[in-house]
């Protein structure tokens, strides 16, 4: 299943190859053929014809994601989508509030008239609206003052950026990004398990779990605030990585 899920990405992406200095591992990384040249890719294994993308020391061979690191890759881009699609929407609340502070008295009569048409539709199915936690939601926003609604629209874009700025570093497996992922994302948890204390529903649920597993995944996985070793086991990691990338694509044992 891995090495399907490394020609997928082969094949949308195109192979990587490489010509290390090593003759030994050269010369298993390398094939003659009757049409040519052939170098084995450090993705997927398969030996490709034409030049190597590549060439010198081992240790310097590109870091390929594959395997784990492609798996790892995976969840950090989904996490990022996640992100972007959140930011995305809080931006579009934001605008909402930054135009309802403009126009908050026409709003309110536009609402007020429409309540009162819709009132004897609700009250034919047993559903009174003036006692109704929306409608109450949405008329007490009324009565906030128009610097109040600008310091929400303001917060809201904070927030956004926030999220935007996570999902761009998280893409490209910024390393920075991840622990502004870790701590932003910690730092509303708490906010998160209150409003679930005021009312229960699935989305909140599944958001503060997702919010939780991506904290434990992002600094576990990638050492951070000294977890397993720290940065320093994280970049002797990443450059063992590198060398075993040709060796073991070229089937030699460490």
């Amino acid at each position: 299943m891995k090495r399907d899920w490394d020609r997928r990405t082969c094949a949308r992406k195109g192979h990587v190859t490489y010509a290390p200095d090593d003759p030994r591992l050269r010369l298993r990384l390398h094939a003659r053929t009757a049409l040519g040249d052939a170098w084995r890719c450090l993705r997927c294994g398969d030996f490709v014809l034409g030049e190597p993308h590549g060439s010198g020391p081992a240790a310097d061979a590109p870091l390929v994601p594959r395997g784990k690191v492609l798996r790892d890759l995976f969840i950090l881009r989904f996490l990022a989508v996640e992100r972007a699609v959140r930011g995305v929407f809080i931006v579009l609340v934001a605008v909402a509030v930054w135009r309802f502070s403009n126009s908050q008295d026409a709003v309110r009569r536009l609402f007020d008239e429409n309540l009162n048409v819709f009132r004897p539709v609700f009250r034919h199915f047993h559903y009174d609206l003036d006692h109704s936690p929306v409608v109450g939601s949405i008329q007490k926003a009324f009565g906030y003052r128009h610097s109040t609604l600008l310091l929400v629209a303001g917060l809201l874009l904070a927030y956004a950026l926030i999220e935007l700025v996570e999902a761009v570093g998280l893409w490209y497996a910024k390393r920075w990004a991840e622990y502004l992922t870790v701590v932003a994302t910690a730092a509303f948890l708490p906010l998160e398990i209150y409003e679930l204390t005021e009312h229960i529903s699935w989305l909140k649920i599944a958001t503060l779990v997702l919010n939780i597993l991506a904290v434990l995944y992002i600094a576990l996985a990638k050492r951070l605030f000294g977890l397993r070793g720290g940065r320093r086991k994280f970049d002797e990691e990443r450059h063992s990585a590198s060398l075993l990338e040709v060796e073991e694509s070229a089937g030699v044992t460490v």
